[in-house]
């Protein structure tokens, strides 16, 4: 009987990536060879690289070999050899190789690198139009899709600057238009507080395009006698005052470590192990003192964020003496239309249980006071938008949603007294689903057909599961309704899903996020694009 050998088929897979300027390999597409007999050989893939906006973004193409390992995760983690590349960028690209293959399946990558003047408002995209295995040609086995992947700038990149991780993004619009983004830098591990954490920034003039060198906005230094170790500073959020030149920082500072049974731990040297977390049992307590509960601080620039002051305590004005715990919640505050300024903050009651709130200011940052919590439920981390009627709706991070497949939903709080009261909004725990994670909210306004209109701009991992497909979600109707078919889909791949948002003019949106292709990342999506989707 005369042997069947299986004809090699072509898969094609395409994942929606943010495309990273200061990245040397940005997965595109992946391309899978299956039946394949030992031995054999592939001689070229050809790539269409139509739906490209601008061919000149792309600096280098690469073509990378994976074997029989279909890499679920990020496919540009060193694994993969290098087998094929090119520098001459065309509609149509041979990437000539003689890798020998393996029996089964067999995987490959192909990346792109940009050039350092790619615009970020461009697209790129590849199609494979064959691939030549032992000299036949075979072309795909089924259409591909139809995917074109944005581009965004690596801004914070593991061991960047000496600092392990950077974490917990901010992200403001100044009054002069500069981009102001915060972030943990965390110096010697990935870990929360307590640790070697300061308050970094970066400043971009050109609207996210390039980035400032690194700032460092608040460090609390070797303090009370205790190593930098043991005075980690985190979680900052950022306002801008729309009414003067002021910019404001808080950060929750740590002094020390309160242990599980919230005893401060005394005669910490830089060689002790002991750690705690604010969130974590008993890890701050009540009380005002830097040795009962963690510490609210604020820094100011006066100068559109290029010098920051000396940070001022502020927990003695705002916390609750029975609370727990009185922090910033992370990402930025805003200012509400007769000049308020609100930060969204967070913390911990007088049993320990998580709550949401604001701390607002009416005489522009001289003294701030701190609102009722704005849920009955547990929650925590928070962003506040202001409503077209001057209600302010406040989204929140419930711990319960975390893998909750029935009933998982933001929960979503209202009051038009600063938070004296609230009152549930009709979306809450039915609107906007999360794995229990940080999300950002912004209100943008813009002007169509000579009118004025707003809408709420919504971003977060898009799953009840796991921190990945991060997206950006709309509602033109003040947070009633989030349409299915008006979403953005930025990064499909898990990362760590904190995310920040904000109106850089009234046609364009930034965010910068914990990617899956970076710590941190920018991105700037037209306003078009939203309302199209």
């Amino acid at each position: 009987m005369k042997s069947f050998t299986p004809v090699v088929q072509v898969e094609v897979s395409q994942y929606q990536l943010p495309v990273l300027k200061g990245k040397s390999n940005n997965p595109i597409i992946k391309i899978k060879l299956s039946n394949v007999e030992e031995g054999e050989k592939i001689n070229h893939i050809v790539l269409s690289t139509n739906g490209t906006t601008e061919l000149k973004d792309i600096k280098t193409i690469r073509l990378f070999y994976y074997g029989k390992d279909s890499v679920p995760g990020n496919p540009m983690s060193g694994k993969g050899k290098l087998i094929s590349s090119t520098s001459t960028i065309k509609n149509e690209i041979t990437l000539k190789s003689d890798q020998l293959l393996v029996k089964g399946d067999n995987y490959f990558w192909v990346s792109y690198e940009l050039n350092e003047t790619a615009g970020l408002n461009n697209l790129v995209d590849a199609q494979v139009v064959e691939v030549d295995v032992n000299g036949s040609v075979i072309k795909p086995s089924a259409s591909q899709d139809k995917l074109r992947q944005r581009l965004g700038v690596a801004v914070r990149t593991y061991l960047q600057d000496g600092i392990h991780t950077s974490r917990i993004p901010g992200l403001v619009t100044t009054n002069k238009g500069t981009l102001i983004a915060t972030f943990d830098a965390r110096r010697d591990s990935g870990r929360d507080l307590q640790g070697n954490i300061d308050i970094g920034i970066h400043r971009s003039e050109d609207g996210g395009n390039t980035w400032k060198p690194l700032q460092i906005a608040m460090d609390m230094g070797e303090w009370g006698g205790l190593p930098e170790k043991f005075n980690g500073v985190s979680d900052a959020c950022i306002l801008v005052d729309k009414n003067s030149n002021a910019i404001y920082i808080a950060g929750l500072w740590m002094h020390g470590v309160i242990n599980e049974e919230g005893k401060w731990l005394e005669n910490l040297t830089n060689e002790s192990t002991d750690w705690n977390h604010q969130w974590k049992t008993k890890g701050s307590q009540p009380g005002f003192g830097v040795k009962e509960t963690s510490q609210f601080m604020i820094v100011k620039s006066t100068d559109d964020g290029k010098t920051w002051s000396k940070p001022v305590n502020l927990t003695k004005m705002i916390k609750r003496e029975e609370w727990w715990l009185l922090a910033p919640a992370p990402g930025h505050g805003i200012t509400l239309k007769d000049g308020t300024l609100v930060f969204p903050t967070q913390g911990r009651d007088k049993k320990g249980k998580g709550f949401s709130n604001i701390t607002y200011s009416k005489d522009q940052g001289k003294t701030w006071k701190t609102s009722n919590p704005a849920s009955v439920e547990s929650t925590t981390e928070n962003m506040a938008a202001e409503l077209e009627d001057g209600s302010i709706l406040l989204t929140m991070r419930s711990g319960a949603n975390k893998g909750r497949m029935v009933g998982n939903g933001r929960i979503m709080s209202i009051t038009k007294d600063l938070g004296e009261t609230w009152s549930v909004h009709p979306t809450s725990r039915n609107a906007l689903i999360e794995p229990g994670c940080m999300a950002s909210l912004i209100r943008h306004d813009y002007l169509q057909d000579g009118h004025q209109k707003s809408l709420l701009l919504f971003s977060n991992p898009d799953s009840k599961t796991t921190r990945n497909r991060i997206s950006i979600k709309q509602s033109l109707d003040n947070g009633m309704t989030w349409p299915s078919n008006k979403v953005i889909r930025l990064d499909d791949f898990s990362g760590r899903g904190y995310s920040c948002l904000t109106s850089i003019d009234k046609e364009t949106i930034g965010i910068f996020y914990e990617s899956s292709q970076a710590d941190i990342i920018f991105q700037a999506i037209k306003l078009k694009d939203l309302l199209s989707n």
